[in-house]
């Protein structure tokens, strides 16, 4: 398996799973896929239909990482998955099956079910990736005797899983930049709560969209990067990329008898990380009838799939809502899927992202390229406010179900794209006490709290404020890896 970039650099030369493992963007300023998707076997399917979560994840994996050792590959996800480790699932009965598919009911003739995928120890879907890159990158830098200082950017879930992923890890430090003030009271908690000596939470004076620039740009840095060893955790890294394809998967299977039927996913996207994991299912030849991308307010990728325009908001055009792991305005794992949609054309892609650089985006209508994004499966809807609180209510009062805001964003989309007689999978993002506020808007009622939670608000936070600044950010970095 050799991987390029969206942008043109590695094709020609040969990298490794193990060579991008630990780093983000390539040297052009491109994403890392693979030269070519590997495909899946109808025997492949049927003899991984009854497979226990671990043994699925190696055998997908596998397809992507040849040059780790089988058995070492084996072991390395059996540590991972395991029900000690997603434990926090609301139905103990299902603690084995790592991400149980609850079915809500039949609407308009389709199934409409939930894919749990926040039992792990932060709560979010983003645990499912994150604790395999932990394991990951132990192992890669035990292999070489070498250390790793991960900086990464969050607007919620993703700095809490990274954190819970790497805290203790030998080798490892992890920077994580936060919008500060702009978080629930209870992510802030998970992860400025954490007194690991090397987890470092830093929180920018800005928007998420600041905090994932400055990570761009000390990327971009390959001096700076270089000296001071960084990598990432941010979907950017493909190991989390292809770690997402796995549920895409066991969801299909616990959807569907037969390998001859269909499904499809709708999913809560923001960086369209965890939507480009489906692509790249459906790229591999699992039979997805539809990907629906639910956005919240911060719509810039549901206007690109209505009308072909990608435009990037400002910071100020930025909304800050009440599902705020979406409050994105520019999709950082967009360029992957772009990379596809132009037949893989790396000097368009390359002039496209410039055109994002230079004029905030960019219009695919107009080329005539928009018209094969129906060939890709992709459909889109946004949600706001006031229908995640309606959403929220009704699959309580309708399921006696209670879900967060995402999950509402995405539930309240998929409901627009039902088809009778296909399956329609909403990939939950995490559980509804991290989204107090609106839950005790929507239901007059506290959140269900797992007990290993209780308390957590009230703990001793440490972190560090810093202005929205690349170099700001530099310094703070070599000062704490020189101590």
């Amino acid at each position: 398996m050799n991987y390029i970039s969206t942008r043109g650099a590695g094709i020609g030369e040969r990298h490794t799973f193990s060579d991008i493992l630990l780093g983000g963007l390539a040297k052009d300023g491109g994403l890392y896929l693979p030269g070519e998707y590997p495909q899946v076997s109808a025997d492949e399917l049927a003899r991984w239909r009854a497979l226990p979560y671990a043994d699925l994840a190696f055998e997908i994996l596998r397809k992507f990482s040849d040059d780790i050792p089988v058995e070492d590959l084996r072991e390395l996800t059996r540590r991972t998955y395991t029900a000690q480790v997603y434990c926090n699932v609301r139905d103990e009965e299902n603690a084995a099956q790592i991400t149980p598919l609850k079915t809500l009911g039949v609407e308009e003739g389709a199934p409409l079910s939930l894919l749990e995928l926040s039992n792990g120890p932060t709560l979010a879907f983003k645990d499912m990736a994150m604790q395999l890159l932990g394991n990951l990158f132990e192992y890669a830098l035990a292999r070489h005797g070498e250390t790793l200082n991960i900086l990464g950017a969050t607007s919620g879930d993703t700095g809490s899983a990274a954190e819970y992923a790497m805290r203790g890890k030998k080798g490892i430090r992890v920077f994580m930049l936060s919008p500060h003030k702009k978080m629930s009271a209870f992510q802030t908690a998970q992860m400025y709560s954490l007194q690991d000596p090397n987890i470092f939470n830093v929180a920018v004076d800005g928007v998420f969209d600041d905090c994932q620039d400055i990570v761009k740009a000390v990327s971009n840095d390959h001096a700076f990067k270089s000296q001071q060893k960084i990598g990432t955790v941010n979907s950017i890294n493909w190991a989390r990329v292809v770690a997402q394809v796995v549920y895409y998967f066991k969801g299909y299977f616990a959807a569907t008898k037969h390998n001859d039927e269909r499904v499809s996913f709708t999913v809560p996207s923001g960086n369209f990380g965890n939507v480009c994991a489906g692509h790249i299912a459906r790229m591999m030849g699992l039979p997805i009838e539809k990907l629906v991308v639910a956005t919240n307010e911060n719509d810039v990728l549901d206007e690109f799939f209505r009308t072909g325009i990608y435009r990037v908001r400002k910071s100020a055009e930025t909304y800050h809502t009440s599902s705020p792991s979406m409050d994105i305005s520019k999709a950082s794992n967009f360029e992957r899927f772009v990379f596809d949609l132009l037949g893989r054309d790396p000097k368009r892609v390359l002039q496209l992202f410039r055109d994002v650089e230079e004029k905030g985006g960019f219009d695919l209508q107009a080329s005539g390229d928009f018209a094969r994004v129906q060939e890709f499966g992709f459909v889109s809807g946004r949600s706001s406010h006031d229908d995640r609180v309606e959403t929220i209510r009704d699959v309580f009062q309708r399921y006696d179900t209670m879900i967060d805001t995402h999950t509402a964003d995405g539930v309240k989309v998929a409901r627009e794209h039902l088809q009778a007689g296909i399956p329609m999978i909403v990939l939950e993002t995490a559980q509804p006490i991290k989204f107090g506020e609106t839950i005790r808007e929507a239901l007059a009622r506290e959140p269900e709290r797992p007990a290993a939670f209780s308390g957590l608000e009230d703990l001793p936070q440490r972190f560090e404020v810093l202005p929205n600044d690349a170099q700001r950010v530099k310094d703070f970095v070599a000062a704490h890896t020189r101590a």
